[in-house]
């Protein structure tokens, strides 16, 4: 913008100056020295925030970061969406980013460990599982019970995977009540067919008729233009998946990362993941931090 209104002021000059070579020692300028001015204005105006999140969240993180954006001028969010196990994996061997958004505490938790973490992680979203069986159910699945019925094809994330690890969880709890059975959990895993690196994976094999069922999360059905079908897990079986967020020490952008961990939390972002499945965290609702968006919404600075 500085070059545009210096080659704009230099036009409007132009006519008054009379000397040629005045005028090639300005051109000779402009050409050795406007790549370096428009460098260092990029350097001051422009920011990017680097934020790592689970892809779980891919669609409600989209949505939160254009309205992070659209409140902190010339600010940019990029996003690296993956299951929390890789995220974290690269973080260890060195990826840098400002903020990480786990699905789980497991993983973030090994993230604090090795000094990865320049703040206490922070709750900010809770999901539920639920099972997504194809529009057209070929397994002819109609309840939970049938999951553990010989000859169905069944996909699961891996355990490393928190929605791996969660299923895992509501089966055995499933198995722990009489109307399932002890064996519950065993038939059913007897049946996995595949075992997918995130959520996602799972969802699209399920959709694309490669598996009669799959375990996923609420927020992937709501999300997904998907056509299919989902069967409820009862409450005392199914599990709390707990999303966190932190600032990472690796972050040379502190202080905006913090303003976008802020407005994750922030009625405006909570909304977000509300409609897309996701609840506040129950920890989350007791925090008075909960209301402070109001200030957020009116901040332009970058």
């Amino acid at each position: 913008m500085h070059d545009r209104q210096f080659l704009n002021a230099s036009r409007r000059e132009a006519p008054r100056l009379a000397s040629p070579l005045w005028l090639v020692c300005l051109s000779l300028w402009l050409l050795l020295c406007a790549p370096v001015l428009a460098t260092g204005c990029a350097s001051q105006q422009g920011a990017t925030l680097i934020v790592y999140a689970a892809s779980s969240l891919t669609e409600a993180f989209t949505a939160i970061g254009t309205e992070f954006e659209a409140r902190h001028a010339d600010v940019r969010v990029i996003f690296n969406f993956a299951g929390s196990q890789a995220l974290s994996t690269q973080l260890e061997h060195g990826a840098v980013a400002d903020v990480f958004a786990s699905a789980d505490t497991v993983h973030m938790d090994r993230l604090r460990e090795k000094g990865l973490l320049a703040e206490e992680p922070v709750p900010f979203a809770d999901n539920r599982l639920v099972v997504a069986l194809p529009a057209a159910n070929p397994g002819k699945i109609g309840d939970l019970r049938d999951l553990a019925r010989p000859g169905l094809a069944i996909v699961i994330a891996q355990e490393n995977v928190p929605v791996g690890r969660y299923t895992r969880q509501a089966l055995a709890n499933l198995s722990a009540d009489a109307a399932y059975g002890s064996a519950f959990q065993e038939a059913v895993l007897a049946n996995v067919r595949s075992e997918e690196l995130n959520v996602r994976q799972v969802l699209a094999k399920v959709a694309l008729g490669e598996a009669d069922a799959g375990f996923v999360y609420v927020s992937d059905v709501i999300a997904s233009s998907a056509n299919v079908e989902t069967l409820e897990i009862p409450a005392f079986a199914n599990v709390e998946a707990v999303y966190p967020i932190a600032l990472l020490t690796a972050s040379t952008k502190k202080e905006l990362a913090k303003r976008f961990i802020d407005f994750v939390r922030s009625p405006v972002a909570q909304e977000i993941l509300h409609q897309a499945g996701l609840q506040a965290a129950a920890d989350f609702v007791k925090d008075a931090d909960f209301v402070k968006d109001a200030c957020l919404v009116a901040d332009t600075s970058p």
